[in-house]
Order: structure tokens, then C-alpha cells, then sequence
């Protein structure tokens, strides 16, 4: 497939600048793929579709507070940096984005806090927008990652205008969330709310949790119009050995596994058996999935509205068939629905 078809027309007031008040109330589009039909409901009717011994696979990843403001040293000109991973503990080595790029070179010297408690120095250009800082602080590395966590601000995608607010670092990380290490929320995952996983749980229904550190290569544009030469940006993902015995045995069963997000979805499907079945994985993925595809885990899936030509998309049409998606895409946009990280939601059956 080419790039050009998971093109479409989005109006900027579709993308989602703030989430529903309350999580489980967004809207919810349910799309069957052996009918061929799309339902309206709310996020907290996804419980209808599930029952006792079904599954929901879940990235219990945790986003840290990874942008951060500094200034250049001798002409104070301000920067941002964006944290993207630890190369190095040790020797404090950070990959990170800066903005403006063209300002920064090796050598340069950053200062963040307005005591300037911590300064970093350019050791490395790695991309255009790419450096590795070292971070020079002498305390021991506990002080030091609190330190990047009390400067850090909430990871709010850039299409989100408005200032971050306090109560964005609890609305951008999911209830379920407990291993730090991502630099934007697993976004399917923020619908769920403490009530309705609890009733989803007296109902019988079985979760397998697993992490993968989402990184920014998620949101890379894919640049060239023959998708089989995109290549994605590696992430961290770890998948268990108790996971993978509660999705097995629903499998065996013909139980409905659901992926809740694309996240979960790349994450299982770097990780199958001959004999598809999930196997236990500690590493990294630069899995990229688009149609034609056969998926071998997951029989369901929760996703939100993606952004025109994104990698997302493109994972979704494979699951739920381009056609169909494309003409749910075309619903959503006459109907209004919200797009992207603190928008509406899609469950696929």
C-alpha cells in the first residue's frame, strides 16, 4: 500500500485539546468486521462486548516528565529539550531533541531551573533535531532523577496549544500505569477508569499487563510513499512470563483478546511463536505493522483516532481491513469525533 491512501481531510477543531471530564465517557465507535458495522456508544459501553475468561492486554509503561526549558549559556537564548532515552545512568548521557536545533552545537552549555541546579553539555549530534547532553550534577543518581522530574513538564503532543496544567500529569497517564519510561502516553489506554476496570474484573474478565516505553518513533512521519521502506524507531518492550500465561490460555480457549492500543498490539506481535502463541521478551521492537498483515494474537482491539498518514493508521487498517476503516474515518470526521491523544476511542471485534 502507498502512503497516499491514509491520507484524509481533518479539521484542526476535530483534534482533542482536552479529554472527556470524566475518562470512561468519552465516545466510543464500534466497529464489527464480520458484520460490517459501526456503532455509536460511550467508552464505558466497551464493557458489553467482553465476557468472563476474555482478555485485555494492557502497556503498563509510565510517561515521566520529559520536556524541559533551558537557556544557553552566554546568550541565554531559551531551549527546549526533550528527553527521549537514558543512554548511560552512570555517566548521566541522555538522547534527547532540542529546539531550536540550529542554535545548539557540541560544546554548547544548558542551564535549567532559575537557580540553574542543573546544566547540561552538547556532546554529540546525533540528527538534525538530535543530541546526546551529558548532565553534569554531582549528587548521587536518585537526586539526579529528581531533579529531571521536579524541571520536566508533562509530554503534551505539539499539537496541544495551550500551556500544560497541573492536572495534566494525572489525565496523561493511565490508571494502570507503573514503570517509567515512556515520553507519551499508551492514548487507548486513558479511557479506562477505576470503576470501569473494576467492573469489567467482577465480570470475569482477565488482564495481561506488559510495557513498552513509547518513544517519539511512534509519531515519526512516514516519508516515503512506498510504506515497506519506512523504517521505525527501536522501543524498549518487556512481555512477561504471567502475561503470557493469561493471553495462552484464552487462546486456547477462543477467548476475545483485546489489544488496548497500537502499543500493545506491536508489542505482542514482536514476540509469537511458531505456533502462534506469546512468548515471554525482554528487549526491543522496530515493528512496523501495515496491510496486508496477518495478526496472530489479538482478536480485538481498543485504539484511538488517529492523525492522517501516521503509522497508527495504518496498523488499524491492517487489523480492521482499509476500506472499512477508511469509511469509519469518514464517519467520525461527519460526526464530529475527537482525534488523537485526549480524543474519542475505536473498539474493533
Amino acid at each position: 500500500m502507498k502512503l497516499s491512501q491514509f491520507n484524509f481531510e481533518l479539521p484542526p477543531e476535530l483534534l482533542a485539546e482536552y479529554p472527556s471530564e470524566h475518562r470512561d465517557e468519552a465516545r466510543l465507535m464500534v466497529l464489527n468486521r464480520k458484520e460490517q458495522t459501526i456503532e455509536h456508544k460511550l467508552f464505558k459501553d466497551l464493557i458489553n462486548y467482553f465476557d468472563e475468561g476474555d482478555v485485555m492486554m494492557l502497556n503498563n509503561t509510565k510517561v515521566f516528565p520529559a520536556r524541559m526549558y533551558g537557556n544557553k549559556e552566554k546568550t541565554g537564548a531559551r531551549i527546549e529539550v526533550f528527553l527521549l532515552r537514558e543512554l548511560n545512568a552512570e555517566h548521566r548521557l541522555w538522547d534527547v531533541l532540542v529546539d531550536p536545533a540550529r542554535k545548539i552545537r557540541i560544546g554548547n552549555k544548558l542551564f535549567f531551573g532559575e537557580d540553574e541546579s542543573l546544566v547540561a553539555e552538547v556532546i554529540d549530534n546525533t540528527t538534525s533535531r538530535g543530541r546526546t547532553l551529558r548532565f553534569l550534577f554531582d549528587g548521587p543518581y536518585d537526586e539526579f532523577r529528581r531533579k529531571l522530574i521536579e524541571l520536566g513538564q508533562t509530554p503534551l503532543p505539539k499539537y496541544i496549544k495551550r500551556d500544560v496544567e497541573p492536572e495534566d500529569e494525572e489525565r496523561y497517564q493511565t490508571i494502570y500505569a507503573k514503570h517509567e519510561g515512556a515520553v507519551a502516553a499508551p492514548t487507548a489506554g486513558l479511557h479506562f477508569s477505576k470503576h470501569l476496570m473494576k467492573r469489567l474484573e467482577i465480570k470475569g474478565v482477565d488482564f495481561a499487563e506488559m510495557t513498552l516505553h513509547v518513544g517519539l518513533g511512534t509519531f515519526n512521519p512516514v516519508e516515503v510513499e512506498d510504506l515497506s521502506k519506512h523504517k521505525m524507531d527501536s522501543e524498549k518492550i518487556i512481555i512477561p512470563e504471567e502475561a503470557c500465561n493469561v493471553v495462552n490460555n484464552a487462546l486456547e480457549n477462543k477467548k476475545r483478546i483485546c489489544a488496548v492500543g497500537t502499543t500493545v498490539m506491536r508489542t505482542v506481535e514482536s514476540s509469537v511463536s511458531a505456533n502462534q502463541r506469546l512468548n515471554e521478551f525482554t528487549g526491543w521492537t522496530n515493528k512496523f505493522i501495515f496491510p496486508p498483515y496477518d495478526f496472530s494474537i489479538a482478536n480485538s482491539m481498543v485504539t484511538n483516532f488517529h492523525t492522517p498518514k501516521s503509522t497508527l493508521l495504518m496498523m488499524v487498517a491492517a487489523f480492521a481491513g482499509y476500506d472499512f476503516v477508511m469509511e469509519a474515518y469518514e464517519q467520525a470526521v461527519k460526526e464530529k469525533y475527537k482525534f488523537y491523544s485526549y480524543g474519542d476511542a475505536m473498539l474493533i471485534i
